[in-house]
């Protein structure tokens, strides 16, 4: 049997791509480990997933001026001891990284041991966490075609986005059961990832009035985010987070309001739902979001609202316009050209072990 580390972290967006391939690489034969942070988001996702897990010290390499940037380098260094000490016992035939700081150290250490590894990069513009391992990577996979200018030439390859299959067997009949929503009304979703999106979170809220005139609202909070005094309002529902019942709600959903996450985006296209893209501003970013929402609206895929411009009566407007326009993005949709990313990397995984 071959043996496989998958890492990642920090966010859903770095580990739901990786459990995605799961099945597969299950089906293809291969024992799985998962190296990760110490209490991260990822641990939890794991372990639920029934996949042994590893935490190791992780640490953040910012562009900006922080304390941290004084002690995460030894977090980063006792990290590759840790991640190299993993490696030496379990032997894996190869790593494949989604990426995030807490992957860093695990690339270097399996480079250095000569294990072959694979990244993933999602987002348009490669992130500085996957910039630092490129040199340690056999192959650089990428979610945008775009993308491969910015990588390493010769070993860099377009394979689309893993999205896990379950996604795809939502029930809408399940989701409005769970939700306690009428079958009669438009249903709209509001999921700002793993961590929520405090502006649109408060955006929502100040125009819920007038969006529970047209529509039914599914919001996807983030943890300690609900807000007790919106509990029994008739036609709203709020969730922290969404474990498996989320294949059901995207099922009921006619429109969504998300974050331009590049898993996030993924999904939406691969279940052909129309959404109003509010990516993270510069001001808490590198500008990914934006750039992977453009590309959407560039395509027809998705309406684009920058958070700069996110006021409850805008948000009103937009959500209007893209429900009136819905079909037309799922038409635009349903031409994109088909992907199955994790066929493809799994097989490349299997080349290369």
């Amino acid at each position: 049997m071959k043996k496989i580390i998958l890492t990642g972290g920090g966010t859903a967006g770095h580990v739901t791509p990786n459990l995605a391939l799961v099945p597969s690489l299950k089906d293809a034969g291969f024992d799985i480990r998962y190296i990760g942070s110490y209490a991260g988001i990822e641990k939890g996702l794991i372990e639920q997933a029934g996949i042994p897990y590893y935490g190791i010290s992780s640490g953040k390499l910012r562009r900006y001026f922080d304390l941290k940037n004084f002690t995460d380098p030894f977090r980063v260094l006792k990290g590759y001891g840790e991640a190299r000490k993993i490696l030496k016992k379990y032997r894996p035939d190869i790593v494949f990284s989604k990426g995030g700081f807490v992957a860093v150290p695990v690339v270097i250490a399996a480079s250095r041991l000569h294990i072959p590894v694979i990244i993933h990069e999602a987002d348009m513009t490669p992130g500085l966490a996957n910039k630092l391992c490129f040199s340690s990577a056999a192959k650089v996979c990428c979610n945008f075609p775009e993308t491969l200018k910015y990588l390493p030439e010769g070993k860099s390859i377009h394979t689309g986005c893993p999205i896990r299959d379950e996604l795809k067997n939502g029930s809408r009949l399940a989701g409005l059961k769970l939700t306690g929503l009428r079958a009669d009304k438009p249903v709209l979703m509001i999921i700002g990832g793993s961590t929520g999106a405090v502006a649109i979170n408060n955006a929502v809220r100040a125009a819920l009035p007038r969006l529970l005139e047209t529509y039914q609202v599914v919001h996807l909070c983030g943890k300690g985010n609900l807000d007790e005094n919106l509990e029994k309002t008739e036609g709203y529902v709020q969730y922290e987070y969404m474990g498996d019942p989320l294949k059901d709600i995207f099922a009921m959903a006619d429109v969504v309001i998300s974050r331009a996450g590049a898993n996030a985006i993924c999904e939406l296209l691969a279940l052909k739902k129309p959404a109003l893209l509010i990516p993270l501003g510069l001001s808490a970013s590198r500008g990914d979001q934006i750039l992977n929402a453009e590309s959407y609206e560039r395509k027809g895929y998705s309406k684009v609202l920058p958070q700069e411009e996110l006021t409850p009566e805008r948000l009103v407007q937009d959500v209007n316009d893209l429900y009136a326009h819905r079909d037309q993005y799922r038409q635009a949709m349903e031409k994109a050209p088909g992907q199955d990313a994790v066929q493809k990397i799994v097989s490349l995984i299997e080349e290369l072990s």
